[in-house]
């Protein structure tokens, strides 16, 4: 995109937030409202980043933001009655379950959810505290800083020290609209010290229109917190989806963190992670699967602030088609963060010769007494074993399938709800046969 081009873009939204402030405040919160002004004075010095930004070498932002969206700033009624008319792909898994549609909290006709004292779950307009864009507001990034001023509600959730939540919180994100939409979802989740949650984000598209979904989520994760926190994306091609993650640790912290695209348009998943107190660890997972025109880059940095923290990145690839995949990692080892330990993988299958992955796992380090290794690998079906497998009456199709879904299982085997493990298993293989197209029981997409 050339500059005039860029420009314009940065315009559209500049203009937007300046005819719109009084609307777009007047159906949020002071909490949200207050750094609403900063952000969107950062927004408009900066605009939208080019390749040239180190972070966003692989996407071209500027170009996702470019056509002309409908917003949803008066924040009328969406028609649907999500707990009636859908039903996500993933069961048996005894969840408490709760829907944003677009970037609203539905609490329409909540249903009743047991949950342990000291927990809460609601509309973050109305439960918004001063941990509010903490993480999010040190990070000079235009998409944030969009998201910031635009986003008028999403969800929050709180953890009260010491309680242990032993039912998954299960949230669908739902995209339903009958013109083009842009819809900008913020979620800030608070566990205090000892609290342990998981949660799992499905993202799903309910109409067959354009939308560009920006997402930003913050956890605050106290002393000795455990946060579970797995991301599901079952969209469609006319899907862009934009999410930027922030997670702070505490010390003796632990998450594990998964994301997961099985279908979608354009993706772009950034995920910036600090260990703030010592002794920390964090798992990172994630699994792709992309063919015809798809795109998908995993942006990630982790942090390592302070001594005797643990982080492990293991992220895999399988495209098709004509489909592009990207993966950057780095992790940051800072002054006097000695005893670190950090291992990075990004291994990779390109299943054409038109398909396209980008890869650059990278390590910066300032201390001297620490155990940090990466790599990466790109590569094709490994052709001996397809000829031994139909050597033995397998067909190639079969064993291509086979040796995919054997590649792509190591990071789902990672993953510690063992309900949604299994199920991935099977929407895994049904991904990989093509018979995969939108969620099993999605009564809005029929």
């Amino acid at each position: 995109m050339d500059m005039d081009k860029t420009e314009r873009n940065n315009s559209q939204y500049i203009e937007l937030y300046e005819q719109a402030r009084t609307m777009i405040c007047e159906h949020s919160s002071e909490v949200m409202n207050a750094v609403r002004d900063e952000a969107f004075e950062r927004f408009k010095a900066q605009g939208f980043p080019s390749r040239k930004v180190e972070r966003y070498k692989y996407t071209d932002m500027a170009s996702l933001f470019a056509p002309d969206y409908g917003l949803n700033l008066n924040r009328l009624e969406i028609p649907v009655d999500p707990y009636r008319a859908f039903r996500c792909d993933v069961p048996n898994l005894s969840t408490s379950l709760y829907f944003v549609v677009n970037d609203m909290f539905y609490a329409k006709a909540l249903p009743s959810v047991h949950l342990p004292e000291g927990v809460t779950i609601g509309s973050l307009k109305e439960h918004a505290t001063s941990h509010y864009n903490q993480l999010a507001g040190h990070d000079d990034d235009a998409v944030t800083n969009l998201n910031t001023m635009l986003a008028q509600d999403g969800l929050y959730v709180h953890v009260a020290k010491g309680v242990k939540v032993d039912r998954a919180i299960q949230v669908i994100n739902i995209l339903r609209s009958d013109v083009d939409l842009m819809v900008n979802r913020r979620v800030l989740i608070c566990l205090e010290e000892g609290a342990e949650l998981k949660m799992l984000f499905c993202d799903h598209a309910a109409d067959d229109r354009n939308f560009l979904a920006t997402q930003v989520i913050e956890a605050h994760v106290g002393e000795g917190a455990h946060l579970d926190l797995y991301c599901l994306e079952e969209t469609h091609n006319k899907n862009v989806r934009v999410s930027n993650v922030y997670i702070d640790q505490q010390r003796d912290s632990f998450v594990n963190h998964n994301v997961i695209t099985l279908h979608n348009g354009v993706t772009r998943n950034k995920l910036d992670l600090t260990f703030s107190g010592e002794g920390a660890e964090c798992q990172c997972y994630g699994c792709v699967i992309a063919d015809k025109q798809q795109h998908v880059d995993n942006n990630t940095l982790i942090t390592h602030r302070v001594p005797h923290c643990t982080s492990t990145e293991l992220y895999k690839y399988v495209l098709d088609d004509q489909a592009t995949g990207a993966f950057a990692g780095r992790v940051l080892v800072e002054h006097g963060a000695q005893k670190t330990t950090s291992q990075m993988t990004n291994q990779n299958l390109t299943a054409t010769r038109e398909a396209r992955m980008y890869t650059q796992p990278m390590l910066e380090i300032y201390a001297d007494d620490v155990k940090c290794a990466h790599g990466s690998t790109v590569g094709q079906l490994n052709d001996a074993a397809l000829f031994y497998m139909q050597q033995r009456g397998i067909s190639l199709s079969e064993a291509r399938l086979l040796l995919q879904n054997a590649f792509i299982n190591e990071v789902i085997d990672q993953m510690q709800l063992a309900p949604l493990r299994d199920r991935l298993h099977h929407l895994v293989e049904k991904r990989f046969r093509g018979e995969l197209s939108k969620c099993e029981g999605c009564k809005l997409c029929k």
